[in-house]
């Protein structure tokens, strides 16, 4: 028997047991109903991936369900929001059970990790498009933002740069001896929610790494009306990213790949004590406008963007 729209939600994804108290009804009716405890806010995020944008074609549909939801639950972090529900819209160009099963494996997995209610969604028909609206709560008036970077603050970031880069190049055709753990970092990345947590108090300003460290730290120098320089010589990067340097030239990969989803952040000089041991001090906050690298012991400028929808 073909399966129809409500017999697709209902085998694969109406089956989670709600986790949060917020959550007052889930999967069954026209709306979702949550409620928001006092003294809360609740952050709201929502991200599309398309296929052959976003991903490859015929992509493992259970690395595609995890990322999908890690890319959502890593923009919750970046505002210090501890997760709460999310909605699910597919756009599928067939229904394939073995994709669907697989898919929301991958996806109600990571879910079940970080406690994440899905409460909605919707399918229609058409070429592979996968949407998630993520919902967190975040204590009032405490969410990390990008406009309070100040001059002085010196800049953190989570885990390592450029190993997801790494893995889009080694997809793309690159040769590497060990592509394991790049590979790992590209198709299921691991949203920093509990960082996001940690640094609520702590950081000035927060972003996630989705579009490339340059780009991105870019956005909290724009919010925060502030420039920065950035030491080459601290960033977090692994040996295989350093041998791919090596053997490419292209050392500007690191600053400019995405998909990593760590977390960058400014703190106050007085607050670093406060920070977990594993953080990585990457460079300092300066009045200047514009984004400067200190390399080879030369501070230039670094114009370079990470990706950008509808650029040419």
């Amino acid at each position: 028997m073909a399966l129809t729209e409500f017999s697709l939600i209902q085998q694969f994804f109406a089956q989670q047991q709600l986790k949060n108290t917020e959550t007052r009804l889930g999967i069954g009716d026209d709306c979702a109903l949550l409620s928001v405890p006092a003294a809360y806010q609740l952050a709201v995020t929502a991200d599309t991936m398309v296929e052959g944008v976003h991903f490859f074609a015929g992509a493992d549909p259970e690395q595609l369900g995890h990322k999908l939801l890690a890319v959502n639950l890593s923009d919750l972090a970046s505002m210090g929001a501890k997760p709460l529900a999310v909605t699910l819209a597919l756009t599928l160009p067939a229904v394939d059970a073995e994709w669907l099963a697989a898919f929301s494996k991958g996806f109600l997995n990571l879910a079940e990790q970080y406690n994440v209610d899905l409460i909605g969604g919707d399918t229609t028909s058409g070429p592979l498009t996968l949407t998630v609206q993520a919902m967190g709560l975040v204590p009032d008036h405490k969410a990390l933002l990008r406009s309070g970077a100040k001059a002085g603050d010196l800049i953190y970031m989570t885990g390592a740069l450029g190993d997801a880069g790494l893995g889009l190049k080694i997809n793309l055709g690159y040769q590497c001896d060990q592509p394991q753990a790049a590979l790992q970092r590209f198709n299921t990345p691991d949203p920093q929610v509990q960082a996001g947590l940690d640094l609520i108090g702590i950081a000035s300003a927060c972003i996630d790494l989705s579009d490339g460290l340059a780009s991105d730290l870019g956005h909290i120098l724009k919010q925060s009306q502030v420039g920065a320089c950035l030491d080459w010589a601290n960033l977090p990067i692994s040996a295989e990213v350093h041998s791919y340097i090596a053997n490419t030239g292209d050392w500007a990969m690191p600053l400019t790949a995405g998909d990593d989803y760590e977390l960058c952040f400014t703190v106050s000089p007085d607050k670093v004590t406060q920070l977990r041991a594993e953080y990585t001090p990457i460079g300092v906050i300066e009045s200047t406008l514009g984004l400067r690298l200190r390399k080879d012991n030369i501070i230039q400028e670094f114009n370079s963007k990470g990706y950008e929808h509808f650029s040419k």
